[in-house]
């Protein structure tokens, strides 16, 4: 079984897109720190939303460069069923650097809530002043972008 590189760009979104979770990583004093958040994505940004403080604002407002990281699959698959290392776990993984900008803005805050929202419904959603006010959201500029496929068939004249 392979790693192979995703390189098309529509096929990486469609990976984010299909995932529920992305884990952001952040650093501060050479400690890294990641949490599990619910995202959109929009051209070249990740936006994300929690409280509006805490530990993530604290990192992101003395380090803003930050990664982020999806994994859609999970299924098992092994070449030699006794071989510990044949291994594997068939899935795509895209992994996302970048640069975060805080949104003060009330209208973009909103802007975006309804862009998060749509990731995980087809309903309208309408928020009100205060849910807006006491959200923290932020984009990520993606700097740049990889993605790989794990435990994909070779590639031979024999399995195609």
């Amino acid at each position: 079984m392979r790693t192979l590189f995703i390189e098309n760009r529509e096929e990486i979104n469609k990976i984010i897109q299909a995932c529920k979770t992305c884990f952001f990583a952040m650093s501060e004093n050479n400690q890294p720190y990641v949490l599990p958040l619910n995202f959109a994505l929009e051209k070249d940004y990740i936006i994300l939303h929690s409280a509006p403080e805490g530990r993530m604002w604290k990192t992101i407002n003395t380090n803003p460069k930050v990664s982020i990281n999806w994994t859609l699959g999970e299924d098992l698959a092994w070449q030699d069923e006794k071989v510990g290392c044949s291994y594997r776990v068939k899935s795509k993984s895209v992994l996302v650097e970048g640069e975060v900008e805080i949104i003060n803005d009330y209208d973009e805050k909103y802007r975006c809530m309804k862009l998060l929202m749509a990731q995980y419904s087809n309903r309208e959603f309408k928020f009100s002043a205060p849910s807006i006010k006491n959200v923290g959201v932020i984009k990520v500029h993606i700097k740049n972008i990889t993605a790989k496929q794990f435990g994909a068939k070779a590639d031979t004249p024999w399995n195609r």
